[in-house]
């Protein structure tokens, strides 16, 4: 199983060597880390670290980590706190400079199954301070996965953003991909992501992840 990982992560690489002009029209790549960190019974941190580029490897877009305080109400329900710090750079095959941002976020958590079927709700609100102002967002998440084996699970999540200024919808992100459990405390992900902007910009991303629980 862990030939056919490296194998299909291979054969996604390779599609991006021909290359094109515009943003929207490469095959972009978010390399990913994510952390639950148990404290207690009842709190956890949650630790993110995400390198996000135009092409593989070529041309980072953005960096984004996040730091959180997740409390678990019940085995269905959490609550989670934290800072988001974020450096983009908002142009392609250009040197436009960087974008310093800070978020505060705030999400409601809501997981629960139906036969082998999992579901997550995620209700997250975010105050956003950018170098020249201010803004806030309200984002939903439905995300559903399913296990194909001891090893081996899949899964499909739709995130809708709306802002509080504007034509409100500012993007919406649908993604589907496989993970892999490596040990009790290891997974390996693979998937596709497709964004949508308000403006009707289209841009596709391969997401390679791992995630760490302990």
């Amino acid at each position: 199983m862990m030939k056919k990982f490296i194998l299909l992560f291979i054969f996604l690489i390779s599609i991006t060597i021909n290359s094109q002009t515009k943003a929207e029209k490469e095959l972009g790549v978010w390399y990913m880390y994510n952390g639950t960190h148990k404290l207690s019974e009842k709190f956890s941190l949650k630790t993110m670290a995400h390198f996000r580029f135009f092409e593989v490897g070529d041309d980072l877009q953005q960096f984004i980590s996040r730091l959180g305080v997740n409390y678990k109400i019940n085995k269905n329900l959490s609550i989670t706190v934290g800072q988001a710090f974020l450096n983009t750079d908002q142009t392609y095959d250009l040197n436009g400079g960087d974008g310093y941002e800070n978020r505060i976020y705030e999400d409601f958590n809501v997981k629960h199954a139906i036969a082998k079927l999992g579901l997550a709700h995620r209700l997250r609100a975010e105050q956003r301070f950018f170098e020249s102002g201010t803004g806030h967002f309200l984002r939903y998440q439905l995300g559903l996965s399913y296990p194909i084996s001891g090893k081996w699970s899949t899964y499909l999540y739709d995130e809708i953003f709306m802002d509080f200024e504007g034509e409100n919808f500012n993007q919406n992100w649908l993604g589907a991909g496989f993970k892999y459990k490596v040990s009790k405390m290891v997974k390996l992900q693979l998937g596709y992501m497709n964004i949508r902007d308000a403006n009707d910009r289209t841009f596709d991303r391969i997401q390679i992840g791992v995630a760490l629980n302990h």
